[in-house]
């Protein structure tokens, strides 16, 4: 195996724009069907036929993504589909393995590639003249099975969690059926909790490894249902300057404008911003009684938002949010079916957060280097693995 060199992306790598498709959205309405139709960072619908097949990777082509780097630039697909023109497509070679320069993409700085002041962009001409420092293809095979047995971990992990999810959710519909009558509002099963800003201009309220403070912007770039910190911490001097509140574990939070909707469980006591309007649950009900019924209702609730500028519910809507009052024997019933659910869920989410920091701190050693895979045989670790 040898050292990298520096090639152009466009040597190693087949672009195949040719067949993306913008498809407006009442085209997408009258072409419904079961093969996934993608954007820059990932499904925007579903139809009925499909222009690609096999493995590809996708690139996005605009959008704030590829300045801000919230979200992976760079996406695997494979199967069969359509991809519109807000993504390029890109196809691997005998000399480029896609899983690897995926990391390497997700991992770049690309910005000197970037155009566009409003609406940044990755045009195809940038996009093929990207130099990188690329491996021979044997150490690619090598590191990229190495970093596919992480993502296939954190990709087990996040379906089993969906399946959990979708066995608690069941079970909630069973026991409280949707169409009971209303004889209560959300004030009767918490207390509602709004959140508070600190002032920015102060760095000092600010930091790391400090009390949990949560936005809006931390759910949307997280699939993750328990939430313990979000970007930036508050200090206690940040905490005591204003009128923001603690939350204990267990509360469930609910993003109350820009966007509505959001739902969360805060695995630790956190405190979050004015964007929420969370739930302290009342014991007799307990928080996944809470969290499901807000997740079913958030609709509903959204549809209460009132503002000029963005809408919003208020702390008074909140409160008074219809619901069938269930009665202490289902609640009793309904905790001690989701409990082991709800540990398994934060369990699973941990342990991938765990495997992703693992597999963000070899990646730069593996690419540089700096750990050797020379002596790596594919063969005799596949059979291990």
């Amino acid at each position: 195996m040898g050292c990298n060199s520096t090639v152009r992306l466009g040597d190693v790598i087949r672009l195949e724009d040719a067949k993306r498709e913008p498809i407006s959205a009442r085209r997408r309405n009258e072409r419904k069907g079961t093969y996934p139709y993608f954007g820059a960072q990932g499904v925007v619908d579903h139809l009925n036929d499909y222009t690609y097949e096999g493995e590809y990777l996708l690139v996005a082509e605009d959008g704030e993504n590829l300045r801000s780097r919230k979200q992976p630039i760079a996406n695997a697909v494979s199967g069969r589909f359509r991809v519109n023109n807000h993504a390029h497509v890109l196809r691997g070679t005998e000399r480029c393995n896609l899983i690897y320069l995926r990391h390497l993409l997700n991992s770049m700085d690309i910005s000197g590639y970037i155009t566009g002041s409003t609406q940044p962009k990755l045009s195809q001409f940038n996009l093929l003249n990207i130099t990188m420092a690329l491996p021979d293809i044997d150490t690619q095979n090598v590191i990229s099975f190495l970093l596919k047995s992480f993502d296939e971990k954190i990709s087990l992990n996040n379906r089993l969690n969906g399946y959990l999810e979708e066995l608690l959710f069941a079970k909630y519909d069973e026991l409280f059926p949707a169409e009971s009558e209303h004889d209560g509002t959300l004030a009767d099963i918490g207390t509602v909790v709004g959140g508070a800003t600190p002032s920015k201009k102060r760095a000092e309220y600010y930091c790391e490894n400090g009390i949990g403070w949560i936005t809006p912007r931390d759910l949307s770039n997280s699939s993750d249902k328990f939430i313990a910190q979000g970007a930036v911490d508050l200090t206690e001097e940040g905490y005591s300057s204003c009128s923001v509140k603690l939350l204990p574990a267990g509360s469930v939070l609910f993003s109350s404008r820009a966007p509505i909707g959001y739902v969360a469980i805060a695995a630790a006591n956190v405190t979050t911003n004015q964007g929420f309007k969370s739930i302290v649950p009342k014991e007799e009900f307990g928080t996944a009684f809470v969290y499901c019924f807000l997740v079913r209702n958030k609709k509903k609730i959204a549809d209460m938002g009132a503002g000029t500028t963005f809408p919003e519910v208020s702390g008074s809507m909140m409160r008074s949010v219809p619901l069938s009052l269930p009665s202490g024997q289902l609640c009793a019933e309904f905790s001690a079916f989701a409990h082991p659910i709800l540990e398994q869920q934060r369990s699973l989410e941990l342990e991938n957060r765990n495997l992703c920091l693992l597999r963000d701190t070899l990646l730069p050693k593996l690419m540089s280097g700096e750990i050797d895979v020379s002596k790596v045989d594919l063969t005799q670790l596949n059979s291990h693995l």
